[in-house]
């Protein structure tokens, strides 16, 4: 069993990742291609993600290639997740995530409006003919907010408590409902939102909008084989349960999907990883490199098993519910964290020593992205102690 040790592992994150100098892209697709996917919950995550491995990359770069170029898409797919897709690779998400998610929300939802008594007759029924009349008005619209569509669409305003008898109990419209799950469906997309690129207020298009023909059809097998091979080739390699973890897929559905794959067995020290059995050629280390990344930047994010990259450093950065803060990374490892102050001021903290030249690399990218940030201030979504330490 060939064995991959840390420091060639690190090797790769630096050149797969595109955190070295010499690997920046020069453009959006290419830094989105590499991650596979560019974590979107916190809507400045993709735009910083970017920034922290593009070559001259602007905001507005970014936003054309969503919003006008439209070679990317935001949707939701692994762990219920927002992410931004390459649109090559919407399919594949589409097939191994989202369609599964699609039929569970909408059983949920089913269930609720049943125990509400809010609709007469056949909910399923019921419910397909409010899509039918959402996906027309957008078709009209070309595209519009939740509360525009609730004004065209009267159903969409339909009220359910999902609580009724608790001290929360409090109606609430179906509006979010109907339109995340036809997200999840494939037949709407968020569009630009309303205010900078910092902002998660977004509105709604037809998916035709951007696949004229909507999204190919893989089947779940397919599906999940393409999206494992593409994981593998970013974040390989890794054992079986950072990928169980990455997916958000049963170990049956991994071990499944994993028999479509042509892997290899590697020895990471002591724990067996998988590769691709064609990635077995060894990296070479790139130029030593810092790079500023975001909070929920798909690298930290990339894996559950952290120890390798991350140190002893978790508490600091990370909050109760595992996500992670900015991080400041040396040469595929982290060692420290950073924040954005109110004035845009861009302030850090090591945790441990990583020597004069890279601490000069490190202030050369806090300048690089105080431009980038220009006068946006976005407040990560969620706060970590360090960054909260930071900008206090």
């Amino acid at each position: 069993m060939r064995s991959m040790s840390v420091e060639e592992r690190r090797a790769r994150v630096g050149v797969r990742h595109r955190l070295a100098v010499a690997e920046r892209a020069a453009a959006v697709e290419e830094v989105a291609r590499s991650m596979v996917v560019l974590h979107a919950t916190d809507p400045a995550t993709v735009f910083l993600s970017v920034a922290a491995r593009g070559d001259g990359i602007t905001p507005g770069h970014i936003e054309k290639a969503i919003y006008e170029e439209r070679t990317l898409l935001r949707m939701l797919a692994m762990r219920r997740t927002m992410f931004v897709s390459p649109i090559e690779t919407v399919p594949a998400l589409q097939g191994s995530c989202a369609d599964a998610l699609a039929h569970k929300q909408r059983r949920t939802y089913g269930r609720y409006l049943e125990q509400a008594g809010a609709v007469d007759g056949n909910i399923l029924t019921w419910w397909n003919e409010v899509e039918a009349e959402t996906h027309a008005a957008l078709l009209a619209r070309g595209a519009a907010t939740g509360a525009q569509l609730g004004k065209e669409v009267p159903r969409l305003r339909t009220q359910v408590d999902t609580a009724p008898g608790k001290p929360y109990s409090k109606p609430t419209n179906i509006t979010t409902w109907v339109l995340v799950t036809m997200g999840c469906e494939g037949r709407i997309v968020r569009g630009r939102p309303n205010g900078s690129w910092s902002s998660s207020q977004y509105t709604w298009a037809p998916v035709e909008s951007w696949l004229p023909d909507g999204i190919p059809t893989r089947t779940a097998d397919e599906a999940r084989a393409e999206l494992v091979r593409k994981w593998l080739r970013a974040f390989g390699p890794a054992p079986v349960s950072d990928i169980k973890w990455w997916t958000g897929w049963t170990l049956g559905e991994v071990r499944k999907t994993l028999a479509h794959l042509e892997t290899a067995e590697v020895d990471l020290d002591g724990t067996t990883g998988l590769v691709l059995a064609d990635d077995l050629e060894p990296t070479p280390a790139p130029e030593p490199w810092v790079a500023l990344l975001p909070a929920l930047d798909p690298t930290p994010m990339g894996w559950q098993s952290r120890d390798w990259y991350l140190g002893q450093h978790q508490p600091r950065l990370f909050d109760t519910n595992g996500n992670v803060g900015p991080t400041i990374w040396c040469d595929g490892r982290i060692v420290g964290g950073w924040a954005q102050r109110s004035d845009g001021e861009i302030v850090w903290r090591l945790l441990e020593d990583i020597g004069a030249d890279a601490e000069r690399m490190l202030a050369a990218e806090a300048v690089r992205l105080t431009g980038f940030y220009g006068d946006v201030r976005p407040i990560p979504r969620f706060r970590t102690p360090l960054e909260r330490e930071l900008t206090a």
